[in-house]
């Protein structure tokens, strides 16, 4: 868990992911241009990125549009195309870079939209189903805004060598179009959050071995949501209510601190804490249930790490998360993957985890490598439980609950040996496996934990511009299924079978502004399913990249 920095939600990790941000050092404009052009088989898809970056000392800029085209997945073996699982998205970004002495300001702008993408699993037939959930199933459309602002100051004061302040505004549009299997009442959702956050960090390092970072954060939320029916032989229409309450809003303030502590030369230790305070209001609205609710938690995480050898390196972590129950958790009413019709449930209580690791990491010349072993204890887990009852159409009716403990544990392990300058060779295995515990103390498997799974290959620069690699993808049987993996439609109650697929990829770098990448994935044209999910994978694919800078 990184709660410390990161907080409710933070409960497996984080993994972060940073666009570029353009910056340059000469005092002449700078201008360049990229453009990439992506197609594959399997899906008939095509992908097109134009992107233009430009500036000069202390002024930068950077903008782009993508366009990508899906059509129907090919699945491996005989089994054809997998309608309708066609969709489109367009998206576009922008960055603005200012850059004083001692201080910088970053403006951000992100959009995409989805117009409409179907719900595969829900319009066809899954394991024990005779007719698919629903005649209709499309997010129509799924969008998102993203706006943010970053102004940092460097310079050493009492307080802090670096302030950094963040401003964001999110708005996520989710909206749905559905139709039961049969049935001539098709639904029209309208669903939107919008997230307005503010962030504080100071970066301090008093000395060369302590280095601090502490600050508070703002988040509100608003969630709206409407819901109506239309008639297809009348044409009237009737509004319903809504899958979200509408009206309903999280408010959530932090206060945290990291510390990085060099003991020695070996030894560095870091801990931090963070305190949080949540303040939840669900109206009636268009239901009897209305909820008016405040939590507060106290988490934190530790980690060390210790040089055994200046090759060898070993590391443990510590850490508690949790998650506060949130509007989804409270009042969702309306379908659910698997077949199934979520109802609302105003007693729920956050969800907390204590999870720990310990492993080595090697680091020489010609081998890198790493063996971790990981636990998680989950307690009030918040899951869908059955209530025993149906709705007409046949879906399985579900209520939010803290029912469940889970106990989960594995071990991983990933390697890279450099055989040559010029080859190297590099595989990575994970195997996890998970107890649910009943408030009976009853005990099954815990519910969508993925097989042992991993892959091997090699890689072989055979130029100055030219480069290979081929490797194995694969993932043992997973027959160890609860009781809600059974009979969820998307899994094989007579468990995932294990799979391989081998595949090839080669690069030419034709000359410093055109690269080409062409690959072969699933060369045998393996049928197979990544456990837990709602549609076969890829078979046989080629896809060709080229990427043009200018």
């Amino acid at each position: 868990a990184a709660s410390s920095l990161y907080g409710s939600d933070a409960m497996g990790g984080v993994i972060q992911v940073i666009t570029p941000t353009p910056s340059y050092q000469t005092e002449k404009w700078n201008l360049e241009g990229r453009a990439l052009l992506r197609a594959a088989s399997a899906d008939d898809s095509l992908t097109a990125r134009l992107s233009l970056t430009g500036g000069k000392r202390g002024f930068a800029f950077g903008a782009g549009i993508t366009f990508q085209d899906f059509g129907d997945l090919r699945a491996g073996g005989s089994t054809g195309d997998q309608k309708p699982s066609a969709y489109k998205v367009h998206a576009a970004d922008g960055k603005i870079f200012l850059e004083g002495e001692n201080h910088d300001l970053l403006l951000n702008l992100q959009y995409l939209k989805q117009p409409n993408t179907p719900r595969f699993d829900e319009l066809v037939s899954g394991y024990g189903q005779t007719e698919p959930g629903s005649a209709v199933f499309n997010f129509e459309p799924n969008s998102r805004l993203f706006v943010h602002g970053r102004y940092r100051l460097r310079g050493s004061t009492y307080f802090f060598d670096e302030l950094t302040i963040n401003f964001s505004f999110q708005q996520i549009d989710d909206d749905r179009r559905t139709r039961a299997f049969e049935s001539t009442q098709e639904i029209r959702e309208i669903n939107q959050s919008q997230t307005t956050g503010i962030t504080l960090q100071f970066t301090s390092v008093p000395n060369d071995r302590l280095k601090l970072i502490y600050g508070g954060e703002i988040y509100l939320d608003e969630v709206s949501s409407k819901r109506f029916t239309r008639d297809l032989e009348s044409g009237e229409s009737v509004n319903v209510l809504g899958r979200f309450a509408d009206g309903s809003a999280t408010d959530s303030y932090a206060a945290f601190i990291q510390t990085e502590f060099q003991a020695n030369s070996r030894l560095t230790l870091t801990g931090g804490a963070r305190v949080s305070f949540f303040d939840i209001s669900i109206p009636k609205a268009d239901r009897d249930i209305g909820i008016d609710k405040t939590f507060e938690d106290l988490t934190g995480d530790m980690r060390l790490s210790y040089e055994v050898s200046p090759s060898v390196r070993f590391s443990a972590n510590i850490g508690r998360g949790f998650r506060i129950p949130n509007v989804f958790d409270y009042s969702t009413l309306g379908p659910r993957p698997g077949d199934r019709f979520n109802i609302p449930n105003s007693n729920l209580r956050p969800e907390t985890v204590l999870s720990i690791d310990a492993g080595v990491k090697i680091i020489s010349e010609r081998w890198q490598s790493e063996a971790f072993i990981f636990k998680s204890r989950f307690e009030d887990k918040i899951e869908a439980v059955p209530t025993g009852s149906f709705t007409p159409d046949g879906r399985q009716v579900v209520q939010s609950s803290n029912l469940n403990n889970i106990d989960l544990w594995g071990v991983e392990f990933g390697f890279r040996y450099n055989y040559s300058d010029d080859m190297r060779l590099f595989g990575n295995l994970t195997y996890t496996r998970a107890e649910e515990e009943f408030p009976d103390d009853r005990q099954t498997a815990a519910s969508r934990i993925p097989p042992i799974n991993g892959r091997a290959g090699f890689f072989v620069q055979a130029g100055e511009n030219l480069w290979f690699e081929s490797f194995l993808r694969y993932a043992f049987r997973q027959d160890r299924l609860s009781e809600r993996d059974r009979l969820d439609p998307r899994i094989n109650p007579q468990g995932t079978a294990g799979w391989a697929t081998f595949n090839f990829r080669t690069g030419f770098e034709m000359n410093e502004r055109l690269r080409l990448v062409f690959s072969l994935e699933n060369l045998f044209d393996k049928a197979y399913r990544e456990h837990g999910s709602g549609i076969d994978a890829p078979g046989f694919n080629a896809v060709l990249t080229i990427e043009k800078r200018f």
